[in-house]
């Protein structure tokens, strides 16, 4: 064995010590979680990510809740209204929820681990869609009580007024909202909510205050009434309250509703389903089972077929699962069922190099080449095979990511992501590894081989 070999050989040992030290499952120090700087502070871990399907959870489907042929509802818009759902679901505290627009119209919330399906839907059903408005001159007093549902112009349509209609005129929504936090009345002692407005409305708010002084101002919140003030005196700073006999939890929620929830339309549940964890458990087991079974099959199989290069390839398969479920943690990959699928599918794939590899090396030793030359003409004769077959894999799961990500289908971006790393892993772990272990082993074991053809299969 040359120099090459020997270093190549040592770097691949110490990478699969510290790939299968990562892997193991075990309280880690701080310190290496700290080196994973791309992912959210906060969330840094070397934990393996479950989707929806394995540990159960909640999915819901949201739907614009406007009329169809509405032009306010633009690609900008329901991106803006898909990041306000993401910021409050992230506010739930949950590990990896899924948020994507589905369509033109709908946006789907995947929540794995979710422990109260019920409290995850009223807190995604309730749209905090705050609204300041002017009441109609002739409302009566008894149409002005907490809790009375009102009609405001914000998203009104001809269609959506009666004849006897009464209609509040919408100064501002929660989309001016720039923070929203509980609060304690210090006079009686009730909580509430106080709110403040981005600089540009705040300013707009100044001047609406200074010329409606003496005239109430409703605060409508999902098209009920909260409360409907006296506007006393201007309001410069753009600081104002919510009252409305809250507690400290319903007030800290409608809160974080108003803060991560100024949508800039409204949304209204379509449909929602919980999936037990009992349920993905049983689909973990039988997934591990599967994969096990599978890795152990292709181990015999290249073991008494190939024997001395089939126990490197097996040793450079090894390699190949540990450094694919150390990306699986490090990138971080939230893995589902389609996501394992992709991954035993390129476990199987992997052999592939290894056994264009062998065939071709069987031949040049057939012809009379000696063992280190037959070798490297079969790595070097097969590589155009090997790469080309792998570019194609990798092209058809940039195809997959795409329609999965256009079509918000996070099961087929799984399958995609998965197939995609185990073959990029996998053109390193067939030739480079591979190649370093054969070379190993006709170092070693070199003039035995000669002696005895059927080491190789021969």
């Amino acid at each position: 064995m040359n120099k090459n070999t020997n270093i190549a050989f040592v770097l691949i040992l110490l990478l699969a010590l510290v790939a299968a030290y990562l892997v193991w499952p075990l309280q880690h120090p701080t310190w290496v979680n700290s080196l994973l700087f791309w992912q959210p502070e906060g969330a840094r871990s070397l934990e393996f990510r479950q989707g929806l399907d394995l540990q159960g959870g909640l999915q819901v489907l949201m739907v614009a809740d406007v009329p169809e042929d509405d032009v306010e509802i633009t690609s900008g818009a329901l991106e803006t209204a898909r990041q306000v759902v993401e910021n409050r679901v992230n506010a739930l505290g949950l590990t990896e929820p899924v948020v994507q627009v589905q369509g033109s119209r709908r946006i789907i919330v995947e929540l794995p681990g979710i422990d109260n399906p019920e409290q995850a839907v009223d807190t995604i059903r309730e749209t905090a869609l705050l609204e300041f408005a002017e009441p109609p001159l002739d409302v009566e007093q008894e149409g002005l009580r907490p809790g009375t549902p009102v009609t405001t112009t914000f998203g009104l349509t001809a269609t959506g007024i009666t004849t006897n209609a009464t209609v509040f005129k919408t100064v501002m929504t929660g989309a001016a909202l720039k923070d929203a936090y509980p609060g304690m009345n210090q006079q009686t002692n009730e909580w509430m909510v106080q709110f403040e407005l981005q600089s540009k409305d705040a300013d707009f708010f100044g001047d609406y205050t200074a010329s409606h002084t003496d005239q109430m101002l409703c605060i409508i919140l999902d098209k009920q009434i909260v409360s409907c003030p006296v506007i006393r005196s201007e309001i410069p700073d753009g600081k104002g309250t919510i009252s409305g006999g809250f507690t400290y939890e319903s007030a800290d929620q409608l809160a974080i509703q108003l803060r991560y929830g100024a949508l800039p339309i409204p949304l209204k549940i379509e449909s929602y389903k919980a999936i037990g964890p009992s349920l993905g458990k049983i689909s973990v087991d039988k997934s591990v089972r599967a994969g096990v079974i599978g890795l152990l099959v292709v181990f015999l199989f290249m073991l008494i077929y190939y024997r001395l290069n089939g126990l490197a390839a097996d040793l450079a398969l090894g390699l190949y699962v540990l450094l694919n479920l150390l990306l699986y943690k490090m990138v971080p990959i939230t893995m589902t069922l389609p996501g394992i699928a992709g991954f035993l599918l390129s476990t199987g794939m992997a052999v592939d190099a290894n056994i264009l590899v062998f065939e071709r090396m069987k031949e040049e030793i057939r012809r009379g080449r000696s063992l280190n030359n037959a070798a490297e003409a079969g790595f070097s004769r097969a590589w155009t095979s090997v790469r080309d077959s792998n570019l194609a894999t990798l092209l058809t799961c940039a195809v997959l990511y795409f329609f999965g990500n256009a079509f918000a289908a996070s099961l087929v971006k799984g399958f995609a992501i998965t197939l995609a790393l185990g073959t990029i892993v996998n053109i390193f772990t067939a030739i480079f590894v591979t190649r370093t272990f054969v070379r190993v082993a006709f170092g070693l074991f070199g003039d035995k081989v000669l002696e005895k053809p059927w080491l190789l299969g021969i």
